[in-house]
């Protein structure tokens, strides 16, 4: 009945955008899909936001995170969708490191690991990590 259909949508309406696949109720129209081309990404992922660490302590734990191996162990996953990523300039080409919390590992760019295949993160690594992020952005 169209009464039934006008409160179906009505209560669509209410739902955040997104949440329903499009042309699920019949008579509303399906998004306009947004460009991807013009999209920032890091290795294949989009960029949601990014800050440079000028705090010289932010940046001596992220120092201290990645250039220790005990705060790395075998992988107990094998997948990737990366939260968080880094990028180190030195010397050298950058180098880049995924962080997947979701999967608790990472996975390095433009360098071999140095830790082997102790790419999982150990310990409270991702507690850290997510310090990181929360000082840096102020979450």
């Amino acid at each position: 009945p169209p009464q039934l259909q006008q409160w179906v949508q009505a209560g669509a309406s209410l739902l955040p955008p997104g949440l329903l696949p499009p042309g699920l109720i019949p008579g509303t129209a399906a998004p306009a899909t947004a460009a991807t081309a013009s999209t920032a990404r890091f290795h294949n992922f989009r960029i949601l936001g990014w800050m440079q660490l000028a705090d010289d302590k932010t940046k001596d734990e992220v120092y201290d995170i990645f250039g220790k191996e005990k705060n790395f162990e075998a992988p107990k996953a094998q997948c990737m969708y990366a939260e968080f990523g880094f990028s180190f300039q030195g010397q050298g080409p950058q180098n880049d490191v995924l962080v997947s919390l979701s999967c608790n590992q990472v996975q390095s760019f433009n360098f071999s690991w140095p830790y082997a295949s102790k790419t999982g993160l150990g310990g409270d690594t991702s507690k850290r990590i997510i310090a990181v992020a929360q000082k840096s952005f102020g979450g």
